[in-house]
């Protein structure tokens, strides 16, 4: 499996598929996607993309005023489901936001997610709220300081 830097169109298939099939593809952009700070990563394995994750320079209201990331749009084929392909790019991900002192990550996590987020450490902040028509999520934080 290689992880890379990937542009934000490479995204757009999986996110739909995955994460969003009863909407429109253009439901599956998001307005950060090509600013320089956001960040784009994907999972291959021979040469087939398996999984992406999108990090965008974004800071959160409930936490502290230092640098926050925030991860949106994660998918991983089923076929490739675990195998380590969502984890290596939460690690990459992590290894380069430090480097670029990021205090830290946080997203809104699908409740249905919420124990494999807290395998990485990251804590629920505040209660569950709806994001129509996607489903019930939990505001989850990681620091990396």
């Amino acid at each position: 499996m290689t992880i890379t830097f990937i542009e934000p169109e490479e995204t757009y298939e999986l996110r739909h598929k995955i994460l969003r099939p009863n909407q429109t593809i253009e439901d599956c952009k998001y307005p950060a996607d090509s600013l320089t700070d956001t960040i784009h990563l994907g999972a291959f394995v021979d040469g087939s993309l398996i999984s992406v994750a999108s990090f965008f320079k974004e800071t959160h209201a409930d936490l502290d005023e230092k640098v926050h990331y925030r991860l949106r749009g994660m998918a991983t084929m089923v076929s490739h489901r675990g195998q380590q392909a969502g984890s290596s790019l939460i690690q990459f991900a992590e290894d380069y936001l430090k480097k670029k002192q990021v205090t830290y990550w946080w997203c809104n996590a699908r409740t249905s997610v919420l124990g494999y987020y807290e395998r990485f450490g990251m804590r629920v902040l505040g209660e569950v709220f709806d994001i129509p028509p996607i489903g019930p999520h939990v505001l989850m934080v990681k620091s990396l300081s």
